[in-house]
């Protein structure tokens, strides 16, 4: 070792010499420039910071930006997955506000729902779940062991990968039936002024066609392939299972929820929610077969979306938050008018009074002068 290090000591002696160092090119270098008469030259600017490629630019932080499908008269969100984050947002109660973008934007993979936080876009609602539990510390499935939660896992994968193809496959059979069935109304959630009976025509002529993406979609996975009544056995299989495994209990692994009353409250809420005037075998035996199941749903919904009602009337997306200052202002300033008006109404009617008080006083007065006037012609 001690050789090496002594025949290695003159190269790097020489390498050194060699080759000049920082300083002393920029000394040359300012001795070049000053020589030729030119200016120093003047430093490099800094790299601007990247630019949040986000569509809420002002946002708040620590709060998380949902863009999902607009509102329906019967439930919160036509898409199952909208409704999974929503409503786990509510239960881990984490700070949420509503985009209204009128089902414009997608998400860099194409998807609805999808968040944007403190300036970045998180798509897909089991990552989005996932990510969410890690940065905010809400995980509602701690309690839960190793075993209770691959059963949740495997319960969730016959849900999202079986049973949501069911209800996809009818709505892209029937698709005259969805707008009746949800009410929906395509000028609200569209944003724009097309009569809704154009936009009904297009969207039953399109959606229902085999060269719709969601038809495509439904057969390529398989479940399009079969008739109806093995589709919708398939269905009352599955509603089946999740019915023995709730059992009597008030949620899956008692008496708290978890990401797995989630996920299926988010599913069944769009077979339980279809208008009853609507023909849909699913829904029926759901109500007839397996009533616990109805039960976790209205618990869910009384749990988590306590202003339903509001939502489902209003449509608004952001019920749940306070409203801003500007509007409880305009809403005080339209009471304060009534008031002004009302008191602009009595006005003329006090008025009135007083003119009748003041008549009468004067006629009074003309009685008692012709009294008198009398009394003096007697005289």
């Amino acid at each position: 070792m001690a050789t090496e290090v002594e025949n290695n000591a003159p190269e790097t002696k020489e390498i050194k010499e060699e080759i000049p160092s920082g300083d002393n090119k920029a000394e040359e270098a300012g001795k070049q420039d000053n020589a030729g008469g030119d200016a120093p030259t003047p430093k490099e600017k800094e790299p601007a910071p990247p630019k949040v490629l986000v569509h809420k630019s002002n946002f708040e932080k620590d709060v998380v930006y949902l863009y999902q499908f607009s509102r329906t008269p019967l439930l919160p969100s036509l898409s199952p997955y909208c409704l999974k984050v929503e409503t786990w947002l509510r239960l881990a109660g984490v700070k949420y506000e509503n985009v209204d973008h009128k089902m414009k934007y997608r998400s860099k993979k194409g998807q609805l729902p999808f968040i944007e936080l403190n300036g970045e876009e998180i798509a897909d609602s089991a990552i989005i779940m996932k990510e969410l539990s890690q940065r905010f510390g809400h995980d509602l499935d701690i309690c839960l062991s190793a075993e209770q939660r691959n059963l949740a896992h495997t319960t969730i994968s016959m849900i999202e990968n079986h049973l949501a193809w069911v209800v996809m496959w009818w709505r892209t059979k029937f698709p005259d039936q969805v707008l009746k069935g949800y009410k929906v109304n395509l000028q609200h959630a569209l944003g724009t002024r097309i009569p809704n009976g154009i936009l009904n025509f297009f969207f039953k002529f399109a959606f229902g066609r085999k060269w719709f993406q969601g038809t495509k979609k439904v057969k390529a996975q398989g479940m399009g392939v079969h008739s109806a009544e093995e589709i919708n056995e398939f269905g009352q299989q599955d509603l089946k299972v999740l019915s023995d495994m709730l059992a009597d209990k008030p949620f899956f692994f008692g008496d708290e929820p978890t990401n797995l009353d989630v996920v299926v409250f988010a599913h069944l809420a769009q077979i339980y929610f279809i208008d009853k005037e609507v023909s849909y075998p699913l829904r029926d035996y759901m109500t007839e077969t397996c009533p616990n199941l109805v039960g976790l749903v209205n618990r869910m919904k009384e749990r988590c979306f306590p202003d339903w009602d509001d939502i489902c009337t209003t449509l608004d997306l952001n019920s749940h938050l306070p409203k801003p200052k500007a509007e409880e202002s305009k809403d005080n300033k339209e009471e304060s008018k009534d008031e002004k008006e009302g008191d602009k109404e009595k006005e003329p009617e006090e008025k009135d009074l007083e003119k009748e008080k003041a008549d009468e006083k004067e006629k009074d007065k003309a009685n008692e002068k012709s009294e008198e006037n009398k009394e003096k012609e007697g005289k």
